[in-house]
């Protein structure tokens, strides 16, 4: 089945259209919505995925959980969405909030999107999770000193994002840093 998103305008609103998101093309002042869901436990470790091997961008690297928005959903909508389907939790049980947004423009690859970071806190028991073999080939939890060495390595994305995000959360006194 065919997926769509719905396609917002330079100011973020929604503009009522919809694009199929396999082999989408989106021009000037055309964006998607993608969102990431940073998960921490007590312990201030965070649940990290490695993308698959099969993935256009950035096969093998390590990220947190998310992905796009659907057509009609919400951004919180779609961050419980994806973190259940990449990881089995259910970002219910936990304390959180969007912390963070941003956009990036790329006109030469027609991929221009928002992205809305989620910050939850709470304790996620090794047996709740799972993985999705479609998206990740690993999933576990990480701490902040090993993240930043997949980051240094190379094999870690949207890390200065995330970082700043956590500087702005007040889920936590993450230790991100």
């Amino acid at each position: 089945m065919e997926e769509y998103f719905d396609i917002y305008d330079g100011e973020r609103r929604n503009t009522g259209r919809t694009m199929a998101r396999k082999g989408y093309f989106l021009h000037e002042g055309e964006y998607c919505l993608i969102v990431l869901g940073i998960l921490e436990r007590s312990d201030h470790t965070f649940l990290i995925t490695r993308r698959a091997m099969d993935k256009r961008w950035a096969p093998g690297a390590w990220e947190v959980p998310g992905g796009g928005v659907k057509a009609g959903e919400t951004s919180e909508e779609a961050v419980r969405r994806e973190v259940f389907e990449e990881t089995g939790v259910d970002v219910r049980t936990l304390t959180g909030k969007r912390v963070d947004s941003y956009s990036n423009v790329d006109l030469a690859r027609g991929d221009n999107y928002y992205v809305d970071l989620y910050h939850f806190f709470g304790e996620i028991p090794e047996e709740q999770i799972r993985i999705d073999a479609a998206e990740a080939t690993a999933v576990r939890f990480a701490s902040p000193k090993e993240i930043r060495q997949y980051f240094g390595d190379g094999m870690f994305l949207h890390y200065e994002r995330i970082r700043d995000a956590l500087l702005k959360s007040d889920v936590s006194d993450t230790r991100f840093l």
